[in-house]
């Protein structure tokens, strides 16, 4: 081994220590390893950057604004919502949550997935008293399985795919991974559903914090006639058994219903009282046609919506508003602000939200213009005013628009008619350009950090191919595995790709483990496409720790995991994902 593979390996293993013990963020180890590879003289600047212009991470930094278009313009809460919203047990949030996460996290980035789901989870844990901890691994683990179902279901497939068409070899075709990822991902499922329920943790106090965390606001809403719930039941609009909220009565015009039948039909102008949390009030108020009912003048047009924000103030001791009314106060006129719920602490209110006589301590939860923080937050009528962050406006008039562009990107990857590449850099203008969100909202959508750290990495693979470090580690495994074929070798690299990607990022497991995987095909004189392919699946499979891929970090602290949970999950999991990938994959492609 010449000075030049043993300096890379040393960077490398430099590279993987810091990563470990969390020295700095992946994408400065990476890039500090390779400026030292290039200052060595290792690699060329222009070897070392040309990651930077890889088709691969362009896709994948468009596909980031695809992804939020569908956020942002509401259609994943709708159907997060809709699946799980009449569950009821452990196995049946497994289920249907299947259903959906798979398939969106086949075509979409998992973050925002998991990131929309997590409330909906921990409201369902609440009206069922079942602890988080039961159902948030299932979240991340099915967002890690979708995502192996299509090309462009992880970066970590398009990282891979790039490489091979780097190398002048064919690449992979948008569906053609499913022949794999379809079954592993059916596996996985089953699992979860089999035994996820005995082996997940149940950190009763995690369920004790939600229900202590709970701050119940009251509420009214009018139905307009525009309403889709006009005409059809209680039950039939998904208002039985809504995360964090609960339907006390209908008051048409006058006439009270109370309590509210599942059967009891809605009609337009009816006001429907509520109590509950600011989640729950904040996914209802995105149901187009239901307005706060104590405020006439409310503004319903998604533009109009897109100018305001959602704050908490409470009532101080020495506030003008004491002792009146909410309607007697008229925010509006005097804030600018619309108020759409109250919390009193310590008892209920059992009057109309207008007719609510506010006290010191009061909480408003409130919509407001844009600097309404900055402006009144010291103001004597209030002890506090705050931002409530989880609050965003939905581009609902955008939802169809969003959703015929999708299907366009699905339709133009799948046929092959454009490259990978323009058809997802066609799909973000698109976004922009139709509004689904804006320039502003795109640049911050894109995960820059892990698009320097995919870049970098495919300099530090470089270096390991050029150094002659692949080749000679290659060949150690190869001698090792000689005696029992490929499909051992095979194997090695299973388990080395999910070690790697359990220590460092997904990506840069891939990307180091690329040119390993070309030298040992090389070695055995076959076909590199099956080292490939469990190359895709190994450095996806990050179920044994919380810090090898950011959903299982996202439940983490939620869950109320510690570090030994996801290894009692994760590891049982990943060997039986090994056994199906070691059987499917040689059979799809051939050694």
């Amino acid at each position: 081994m010449d000075l030049n593979a043993w300096l890379t390996l040393i960077v490398v293993f430099a590279i993987l220590v810091g990563l470990i013990r969390s020295v700095a963020t992946p994408d400065v180890l990476f890039l500090s390893g390779l400026v030292i590879l290039i200052l060595t003289g290792v690699v060329t600047p222009v070897e070392a950057f040309a990651g930077f212009s890889n088709q691969a991470l362009l896709t994948i930094a468009f596909l980031f604004v695809v992804a939020a278009g569908m956020n942002e313009t509401g259609i994943l809460d709708y159907w997060g919502k809709f699946m799980l919203q009449r569950a009821t047990s452990q196995r049946g949030v497994i289920v249907r949550m299947a259903a959906t996460v798979l398939p969106m996290s086949a075509f979409l980035n998992n973050t925002p997935i998991v990131a929309m789901f997590m409330p909906i989870l921990l409201d369902w844990s609440r009206r069922h008293m079942v602890s988080p901890s039961k159902v948030l691994i299932p979240l991340s683990f099915l967002a890690i399985l979708g995502g192996t179902c299509t090309l462009i279901g992880t970066s970590t497939n398009l990282v891979v795919d790039g490489l091979v068409r780097q190398e002048n070899l064919k690449g992979f075709t948008m569906f053609e991974i499913s022949l794999i990822g379809i079954p592993y991902a059916l596996v996985g499922t089953i699992y979860l559903w089999l035994l996820g329920p005995r082996l997940l943790p149940e950190r009763k106090e995690m369920l004790e914090q939600l229900g202590e965390s709970r701050r119940e606001y009251l509420f009214e809403m009018e139905v307009q006639p525009s309403c889709s719930y006009v005409g059809k039941s209680v039950e039939a609009v998904g208002l039985r058994g809504l995360p964090g909220l609960f339907l006390i009565e209908i008051d048409r015009r006058g006439k009270i219903i109370s309590p509210v039948e599942p059967d009891d039909l809605i009609e337009a102008g009816d006001r429907l009282t509520f109590t509950g949390v600011v989640s729950g009030i904040i996914a209802l108020k995105k149901t187009p046609g239901l307005i706060p009912a104590s405020d006439p003048s409310y503004k319903v047009s998604p533009l109009e919506q897109r100018q305001r924000r959602i704050c908490e103030a409470v009532i101080s001791v020495n506030s003008n508003l004491i002792g009146r009314t909410i309607r007697e106060a008229d925010i509006r006129a005097s804030y600018g602000a619309a108020v759409v719920a109250v919390h009193r602490g310590g008892s209920r209110i059992a009057q109309k939200v207008g007719d609510i006589r506010l006290r010191p301590g009061d909480t408003l939860l409130m919509q407001v213009p844009r600097h309404f923080v900055r402006v009144y937050r010291n103001d004597p009528a209030f002890y506090l005013v705050s931002a409530v962050h989880e609050w965003r406006p939905i581009r609902s008039d955008r939802a169809k628009i969003a959703m015929l562009i999708f299907v366009l990107l699905v339709l133009l990857m799948s046929s092959g008619v454009v490259d990978l590449v323009v058809a997802a850099a066609l799909a973000a203008v698109l976004m922009v350009g139709f509004g689904c969100l804006s320039a502003g909202e795109a640049r911050r959508s894109i995960d820059w950090q892990v698009l320097i750290t995919i870049a970098a990495a495919f300099g530090m693979g470089a270096a390991m191919d050029k150094s002659g470090a692949a080749m000679i580690i290659a060949q150690t495994f190869v001698d090792v595995a000689r005696p029992f074929g490929p499909l051992a070798a095979l194997a090695m690299i299973y388990v080395l790709g999910s070690i790697l990607t359990e220590l460092i990022t997904n990506n840069a497991a891939a990307a180091l483990l690329f040119p390993f995987c070309l030298a040992t095909a090389n070695q055995f004189g076959v076909s590199p496409y099956p080292f490939l392919v469990v190359l895709m699946l190994s450095a996806s499979a990050s179920f044994v720790t919380p810090i090898g891929y950011q959903t299982n970090m996202m439940v983490f602290g939620p869950g109320g995991y510690r570090f030994s949970d996801f290894l009692k999950v994760g590891l049982p999991i990943n060997l039986l994902l090994m056994g199906v990938a070691l059987l499917v994959v040689p059979y799809w492609w051939p050694f």
